[in-house]
């Protein structure tokens, strides 16, 4: 009996970047970009706009908004501001932002706030909040005042 299969390759041909956002991987790929640059002349376009574009870059280093909002001092820890990213209780100016990994200009890392409509943005309260606020109004007698 004859197998008429292809055989697969199970090996990658690229690496993906273990940490992305990382300043030294930053670094190293703007380096790559500047000496890519250096070679041409003055007066190049491609040296020009690039050679700018490099610049802007080193000078404003952006950072990811989960970093951010830690440093901001909204969240306990790194993981904490994750959770609140994801749960949309984060904006950065006026949009509301769900992506851990959003990159923040330096310009703009004053900007992040709780989002309006989040109960620690000063919205509506939370399930439990109402619902404590609810079982309060509606017995009228809390539980300290039913032993005496």
């Amino acid at each position: 009996m004859v197998n008429n299969r292809v055989p697969s390759v199970f090996s990658k041909t690229y690496v993906t970047p273990r940490r992305p956002l990382k300043k030294h991987v930053l670094i190293k790929r703007s380096v790559k970009l500047l000496v890519s640059c250096s070679p041409l002349e003055e007066k190049d376009p491609k040296r020009l706009f690039e050679g700018n574009a490099l610049l802007r870059r080193l000078i404003s280093w952006n950072v990811a908004l989960q970093t951010q909002v830690f440093k901001a001092g909204l969240a306990k820890s790194i993981h904490h501001a994750r959770i609140l990213i994801r749960q949309r209780h984060i904006r950065v100016r006026k949009q509301v932002v769900n992506i851990p990994s959003f990159i923040v200009r330096l310009d703009s890392g004053k900007h992040i706030d709780f989002s309006l409509k989040s109960p620690f943005g000063g919205g509506r309260p939370g399930r439990v909040k109402r619902k404590n606020l609810r079982k309060g109004q509606g017995g009228g007698a809390t539980n300290d005042e039913e032993e005496d």
